[in-house]
């Protein structure tokens, strides 16, 4: 290849993009050479690094909003973008300056072709080189005070595993991707678990048992204290307010005399979760690393606290959500906190689509055997090389339970979606599209909503 210069943003994306998805060789060898080749820049940060599978995105943006009311600078590393690709990296919710990341693409760039031709380890992946360039941003651009640090699939092996934080997080473990995590819960926890390092204090979501097991055995192998939710700290549910896009909860923690009150940003019962790990972490900040978040803090940030695509609503009249629940665990949240929303709407339709690679029927099972009945089942396909067909949707649907007379089948969402909200006999009812990350951020754009305005 040759070290053609990186000039625009364009060109930035079309070159990330032109790399390898994943790797054909699974490991941190690439990544670390190209890291001391830079002079390791991630020693220069403070990580939080959060591992799950579901709840992540959500965990980091509670954590986000929270230290930025304290007035703590705060770089944000997730995955995937809903709208913008720069959405990945953030500096204080902003995201990174086009001009910012095509220089450091240009840097990098040579970088990543001497890793393919003079060493063993092959061209680094898409995510591997994405990765680097956030480590790139925060530790010689901005060097915000800390870093949340998301995951990308798994732990053990992920790019992102190459930073030594100061906290590790698990939020859950659920079976999804199991072609490259492994086929059990067990093999799973294996693999998030290898983000616990050495003396790191961990913090867990609701894990079942055999998850929790490893990540027990793990941390007591490293010496890392383990904080469980339901035991060390706890949070639940108060009440919901649905239609204002808002929930109540009460947490505590071995580190507080009583329980604390706090409204939540975002609504579904796993948010209830998702906001006690993370003020778990802010009290382990606060009480071990100096990271001062004073009460008012808290309150304010996981109000504000907005994350593109989870139960987001986009029209109010008729209401309009989007969830980007796209595996059997991830759905059967969304179900669970659809009960407080059916109290505040006469009718729920849906709109799904999915990836063909998902547990398909699985999905459809858990949305059948919800509490509340669905009344239309909108099933669509997407322009996406992995996305399902329609009628391998309504094969899964069938089978999950569904009849014929509840589904429909759609050539053209975008068409369907446009007269379900412009009819003014739905006034009352509620339109709930989910199933993929990548099928809901087309949907969202639809609404033009600019990401930082969200929940605004």
């Amino acid at each position: 290849m040759k070290a053609d210069h990186i000039l625009t943003y364009d060109e930035a994306l079309n070159w990330l993009h032109s790399l390898l998805r994943f790797g054909l060789k699974p490991g941190l060898e690439r990544m670390n050479w190209m890291l001391e080749e830079l002079g390791h820049p991630e020693r220069n940060l403070l990580f939080v690094h959060v591992a799950g599978t579901n709840g992540k995105g959500s965990t980091c943006t509670f954590l986000t909003h929270v230290l930025l009311e304290a007035g703590i600078s705060v770089g944000t590393f997730t995955s995937p973008y809903i709208t913008d690709f720069r959405e990945r990296i953030r500096l204080n919710n902003q995201l990174i300056p086009q001009d910012d990341l095509v220089r450091l693409v240009d840097e990098i760039k040579p970088l990543v072709e001497r890793c393919e031709q003079e060493t063993e380890y092959g061209c680094p992946t898409e995510f591997e080189v994405i990765t680097l360039l956030a480590i790139c941003y925060f530790g010689l651009v901005v060097r915000p005070a800390i870093v949340v640090w998301e995951t990308g699939l798994g732990g053990r092996l992920d790019s992102t595993n190459v930073v030594h934080p100061i906290m590790s997080v698990i939020t859950n473990v659920g079976l999804d991707h199991t072609d490259i995590l492994g086929s059990s819960i067990g093999e799973i926890a294996l693999e998030k678990a290898g983000i616990i390092k050495p003396g790191v204090p961990v913090v867990v979501g609701n894990l079942q048992e055999e998850a929790l097991n490893v990540i027990s055995r793990i941390t007591k192998q490293k010496n890392s204290k383990l904080y469980r939710l339901g035991c060390e700290f706890d949070a639940q549910p108060l009440f919901t307010e649905a239609l204002k896009g808002a929930q109540h909860i009460e947490y505590s923690s071995l580190f507080r005399p009583t329980t604390s009150t706090y409204q939540l940003g975002l609504l579904g019962k796993h948010q209830v979760q998702n906001a006690g790990v993370a003020l778990m972490v802010l009290d382990l900040l606060r009480e071990f690393y100096a990271f001062f978040v004073e009460e008012e803090d808290r309150k304010k940030g996981l109000a504000q606290a907005t994350w593109p695509g989870r139960m987001e609503i986009v029209s109010r009249n008729p209401l309009c959500m989007i969830d980007g629940a796209h595996n059997t665990e991830g759905i059967t949240m969304l179900v669970d906190s659809l009960g407080e929303l059916a109290k505040d709407t006469k009718r729920i339709h849906l709109m799904f689509s999915a990836l063909e690679d998902k547990p398909l029927s699985q999905m459809a099972r858990v949305l059948k055997e919800a509490p509340l009945e669905l009344a239309n089942v909108y099933l669509t396909s997407f322009d996406f090389p992995r996305a399902a067909s329609v009628d391998t949707l309504e094969d899964a649907f069938l089978t999950g339970g569904f009849n014929q007379e509840q589904l429909e089948c759609v050539d053209d969402w975008k068409i369907v979606l446009r007269e379900w909200l412009s009819d003014e006999t739905k006034s009352d009812e509620t339109l709930l599209i989910c199933g993929s990350l990548y099928f809901i951020s087309l949907v969202r754009s639809i609404f033009s909503i600019p990401v930082e305005q969200v929940g605004e």
